[in-house]
């Protein structure tokens, strides 16, 4: 197909301004940005100060202008690169030199403020604002330099204080503000932590630091799947983000551990999941809440191992790291009611019904009390030296061999003192055969019933003889009454003798 021509209307009227005509135009959209910004309307100042820029795009001062405007809206990184053009165009433009180190001041960078500071009082060796910016410029210089060593030192609380201090300067600073939610997140004040890095993402959604630090409190409140999205997002945006890379690594790893060792757990490989968690525990002590319940498994295998100690000291662990940690507090009760340390689980299970008022813990600690008013009446059990499930005739053969160690006439050659000690063990001996021989009592003192009894303190002692259940026992009614008096059995009755050349308590028992 031919080409065809066509006729371009050519406006011949047409005129280019001259540069004195855009300095004019410039000059009053200058003029009505400074109407705008004197009526605080900065959206507006913004607009006319950019008019007058592309009518005149080498006048320092227009830069100046709109830098003043930018602060005014809070948009410091373009307020800086405006101030650099204006000093770029006019060395000497002062008010330039002074924006551009306020606006490094509210960025954090010290440094570069106090250089800007030093370049206007070498303009002007006496203004007064440069000479005060400056110490201002040193000041948090120097409260970043203190962040820095407590970092080193893992004195987060005094990171967290001089970030405090340095943000009421550098309020647009995501590195003093991101050091800040890191070392909150450190210090475990989560919530904190989340929302100062929530805050930096809503206006910089890509921010890696943020990012790493929403992941590190996610992680640290033992939402490591979730933890692990936020360390590798924070990746994409920074590959070579090294604390997000080793904080992922350790998130996998501990996982993963944990995991192994619920399986081995459940497996009932005791022995395997003991040792994995274990493992797990070294992997990053400062994971505190995590830390807590690999220390509850632990002692939870460790149960299961019959290392009842050994549980109660991870159970403690689990509650140094997490005071409020009910499991812990359960777990660790029961041990201790498991070894009869009774005080201790009352103690135990008191702090768990106080935090949780169920009925399960309530009958729990009821429980625990009861067990604790028991251990401090007479134990029947160690009087005779026999177990808790001993049967009847181990009971009886432990009083055959009790009553007859403690009997006072095998004790009538010793000295006052001896005697009484042994009347009073021969006493408890009968006492505690009494009750543990006859179904019913024992049943009432294994469960506790018997400390509703008014007098059972003392074990009613004054409910029988001594010596009747021993002449019972033994068949005879002969033999020395209580006070170790000697005595010498009748027929069927029974006798201690001993060798003239015996010491003190060297009887032998002869049935008549």
């Amino acid at each position: 197909m031919a080409a065809v021509d066509i006729d371009v209307p050519v406006d011949t009227d047409l005129e280019i301004p001259n540069q004195d005509d855009l300095e004019r135009e410039a000059e009053g959209f200058k003029e009505q940005g400074n109407a705008f910004y004197s009526k605080k309307d900065y959206s507006e100042a913004f607009n006319y100060y950019t008019k007058a820029i592309g009518a005149s795009p080498k006048t320092a001062s227009y830069y100046g202008n709109r830098a003043a405007t930018l602060m005014m809206l809070f948009r410091i990184r373009e307020a800086l690169e405006d101030s650099q053009q204006a000093v770029r165009l006019d060395e000497c433009f002062m008010k330039g030199h002074l924006r551009e180190g306020k606006c490094h001041l509210l960025l954090g960078n010290a440094m570069a403020a106090n250089r800007c500071f030093q370049k206007v009082l070498e303009l002007e060796p006496s203004n007064r604002e440069a000479l005060q910016e400056n110490k201002t410029a040193s000041t948090l210089l120097e409260y970043e330099r203190m962040a820095e060593f407590g970092f080193e030192k893992r004195d987060f609380r005094k990171v967290v204080y001089c970030m405090d201090r340095a943000l009421v300067v550098a309020t647009a600073c995501h590195r003093f503000k991101i050091l800040k939610a890191e070392c909150l997140a450190l210090l475990g004040r989560y919530p904190e932590a989340q929302s100062v890095a929530s805050d930096i993402l809503r206006m910089d959604s890509t921010n890696a630091d943020a990012l790493y630090v929403r992941g590190l409190c996610l992680y640290y409140e033992d939402c490591i799947d979730k933890a692990v999205q936020f360390f590798v997002q924070a990746l994409r945006m920074a590959p070579d983000h090294e604390k997000a890379r080793l904080a992922c690594r350790n998130a996998k790893a501990l996982k993963a551990k944990k995991d192994e060792g619920n399986l081995a757990f459940k497996s009932c490989s005791y022995d395997a999941a003991y040792k994995l968690y274990t493992e797990a525990l070294t992997i990053d002590p400062n994971n505190i809440k995590t830390n807590a319940k690999l220390y509850c498994n632990r002692a939870t295998a460790g149960v299961k191992l019959r290392k009842l100690n050994e549980a109660i000291e991870d159970c403690t662990s689990a509650i140094k790291l997490d005071d409020t940690y009910i499991k812990a507090y359960l777990r660790r009760a029961q041990c201790f009611m498991n070894t009869e340390q009774y005080e201790e689980a009352v103690r135990d299970y008191e702090k768990v019904y106080q935090t949780e008022k169920t009925s399960e813990h309530k009958h729990l600690l009821k429980t625990a009390q009861l067990e604790l008013k028991k251990s401090k009446r007479k134990d029947y059990y160690k009087v005779l030296g026999v177990g808790k499930s001993a049967t009847e005739d181990e009971i009886k053969k432990a009083y055959r061999k009790r009553a007859l160690m403690h009997h006072p006439d095998r004790h009538s050659a010793a000295t006052q003192e001896v005697q009484k000690e042994e009347e009073k063990k021969f006493k408890e001996v009968g006492e505690a055969f009494t009750v543990l021989s006859d179904p019913k009592k024992k049943m009432r003192y294994d469960s506790g019933h018997d400390l509703e009894d008014e007098g059972s303190c003392d074990g009613g002692g004054r409910d029988f003889d001594a010596n009747n259940i021993f002449r019972a026992f033994f068949g005879g009614h002969g033999g020395g009454g209580g006070g170790g008096q000697g005595g010498q059995g009748g027929g069927g009755g029974y006798s201690f003798d001993s060798s003239p050349d015996s010491g003190p308590g060297n009887f032998f028992f002869q049935f008549g």
